[in-house]
């Protein structure tokens, strides 16, 4: 992905890191979740998974991202979407000059009080 107001490039990570950090300050989200890959040591398979739960991809209006995320019992989801799509589209904007498109929020699950960690 290129970041033709710089002239440099911005690397998946490095959006992915910013996505994961502006989640994850949302009061109500538990975790970002790969779906079928949380059940996969994706170390073993050489895939780096700092991007767990995140999908970057461009179009011609800028960049869309699809997040997948668990919340936290009693979270008010349409609420807690919103709040995530500002603080993503804001810390991406800011930090890259690139345009977000969209933030499309999937909501995989709701964890539960005193429910264990897999």
């Amino acid at each position: 992905m290129s970041n033709d107001d710089q002239g440099g490039k911005i690397a998946y990570d490095d959006i992915a890191s910013l996505v994961n950090n502006a989640v994850m300050q949302s009061k109500g989200v538990y975790k970002l979740t790969g779906g079928l890959t949380d059940s996969i040591p994706l170390g073993l398979l050489g895939i780096d998974n700092a991007g767990k739960g995140i999908k970057i991809s461009k179009n011609d209006d800028g960049l869309v991202l699809d997040l997948h995320v668990i919340v936290e019992y009693e979270t008010k989801i349409p609420h807690l979407a919103w709040e995530i799509q500002a603080a993503v589209k804001e810390s991406i904007e800011t930090a890259t000059q690139q345009k977000v498109a969209a933030v499309n929020i999937h909501v995989q699950g709701v964890h539960l009080p005193g429910e264990e960690e897999d």
